[in-house]
């Protein structure tokens, strides 16, 4: 990879994404895949003045975790992992596939048992973020498993995540923060409204945003970035969606996802590929089955399809629904083990809000 551009991105993630400060408690993590990034970030946390714990994982050991793990050890809560969501300032989570499919031969009700488990974990890292205690970020390094996953040679896909991340911009601070302003003019006209409809190939729902906050994506809880999102009233959804684009859930693959909705809860599921693993996914906990956030894509720059949602629910053209907990300062009081992002081609539908056109075939018409 590029390291101009490596120490670029590096550089952005400590002082813009996460904006470190002398004496911060910082945790990154990641695996050895990703340690030329990993390193770069250290030396800009370490010259910051920032307390820096590197938690670099074992290649494999997911998959060993939840292969032969007893029922003790996926009931275990990490005292370590506790303490770090409880008292550190700053996380960076680094993405770096070395198997996409690592976790395909695993029963996905181990993974929901865990998951469940680390329920008071994951509300309280989300309660601290939205009181702006504790900043976070993930981004991704490329790999030849992701590249493949992608459908790209390697160096098309580092091509790839550094335009989508505007790193070949003079200047991709001044060019993510200009990205927030117009969101922001997005997020200015919405605010207030109440009635959400969807409509087209794809989409027939209908929800509320009522008393909801829209929050911008500009380079700091994702990198890169390019959305706005909300998390609609729990209670609110009635319709049908179905997802054109593979729904991708620990590191397995779900195909052609149609839900139904009565009163905010998914009360019918359906795929042509993985549907247990989609039941049991909603099957978790009682939250699992209503939408804890709606999203827009806005970054147009993006223009394929990765099965990598970290890029895919940014594309212009799409809209996602995650089904779970939702961002508490959105406004969203679900809470659940699992956030599961799907993917919905807008391209030929339109969203009206209180009766005003908003959005029309892949594009917002404001």
């Amino acid at each position: 990879m590029a390291d101009q551009r490596l120490s670029k991105l590096a550089q952005i993630l400590v002082h813009y994404s996460l904006d470190l400060r002398p004496g911060d408690q910082f945790e990154i993590r990641t695996n050895p895949l990703a340690q030329d990034l990993a390193k770069l970030v250290y030396k800009e946390a370490v010259l910051k003045g920032a307390h820096v714990l590197n938690s670099i994982s074992l290649q494999g050991g997911e998959e060993i975790f939840y292969k032969y793990a007893g029922d003790d050890q996926l009931d275990y809560v990490s005292p370590v992992r506790k303490l770090i969501t409880e008292t550190f300032d700053a996380v960076l989570y680094i993405g770096a596939e070395y198997n996409t499919r690592k976790l395909s031969g695993i029963d996905s009700e181990r993974i929901a048992r865990f998951q469940k488990t680390n329920t008071p974990i994951s509300k309280r890292f989300l309660e601290r973020a939205a009181n702006k205690e504790l900043r976070w970020c993930y981004t991704e390094y490329p790999t030849s498993a992701s590249a493949q996953e992608a459908d790209m040679s390697l160096s098309d896909y580092e091509e790839f995540v550094f335009e989508a991340g505007l790193l070949d911009d003079p200047d991709p601070v001044s060019a993510w923060k200009e990205e927030g302003k117009r969101q922001q003019e997005y997020i200015n006209w919405l605010s207030g409204r109440d009635i959400v409809e969807l409509n087209g190939k794809d989409v027939d729902l209908k929800f509320s945003i009522k008393d909801r906050s829209f929050k911008e994506a500009d380079g700091k809880n994702n990198f890169p970035d390019g959305e706005i999102f909300t998390g609609p009233v729990e209670n609110s959804t009635n319709g049908w969606v179905r997802f054109a684009y593979p729904a991708i859930y620990a590191g397995q693959e779900v195909i052609d996802v149609e839900l139904w909705f009565e009163d905010g809860k998914v009360v019918k599921e359906k795929a042509s590929k993985g549907e247990n693993l989609l039941t049991t996914s909603l099957n978790t906990d009682q939250g699992a089955r209503f939408i804890g956030e709606w999203g827009i894509g806005t970054n147009y720059g993006i223009q394929r399809f990765t099965k990598n949602m970290l890029f895919d629910e940014k594309m212009g053209g799409t809209i996602h629904l995650a089904l779970g907990s939702g961002y508490p300062e959105t406004g969203s009081k679900n809470e659940s083990a699992i956030h599961w992002d799907m993917l919905c081609d807008m391209t030929e539908s339109e969203i009206m809000i209180d009766g005003d056109l908003f959005y029309k075939d892949g594009k917002i018409t404001i």
